[in-house]
């Protein structure tokens, strides 16, 4: 879909009326959708300017895209490798289960100091009656 044409060995610079507006939107749509970042498709399409399809997006999209970097994806610098991957999740799973631990003997000491009761033991007869009542 590139329309880039080679002239004398050079790259013909592209104009605005050279993009029509199925393409622009095709150009919108693949963007929204996450297939591309906006400056992945500028490249992909070889459009000149910097903000041509920031533009597109806010005239044509169907998100709001006044502030662009909130709908940008992060790029990864270099993707994981499944050992790295597998690490960072035992991590996090170490991670959560002392947060977990930690929460737990919150609420035991405030139930024993303070008289509270935060865990609530219910009977599946209780918890069919409470969410009756909720609605």
């Amino acid at each position: 879909m590139k329309r880039d044409q080679e002239t004398e060995g050079t790259l013909k610079k592209r104009t605005q009326r050279d993009y029509t507006l199925g393409f622009k939107l095709s150009v919108v749509d693949q963007v929204e959708k996450g297939e591309l970042s906006y400056k992945q498709a500028q490249q992909r399409y070889g459009i000149q300017g910097r903000s041509t399809v920031l533009v597109w997006l806010r005239k044509h999209g169907k998100l709001d895209w006044g502030k662009p970097s909130l709908h940008m994806k992060p790029m990864p610098k270099s993707e994981e490798t499944p050992a790295q991957k597998i690490k960072r999740l035992e991590k996090e799973l170490a991670d959560e289960k002392t947060r977990n631990l930690i929460l737990n003997r919150m609420i035991d000491i405030s139930d024993r100091e303070y008289g509270t009761a935060i865990r609530k033991k219910f009977t599946p007869g209780q918890a069919e009656n409470s969410s009756k009542n909720a609605m």
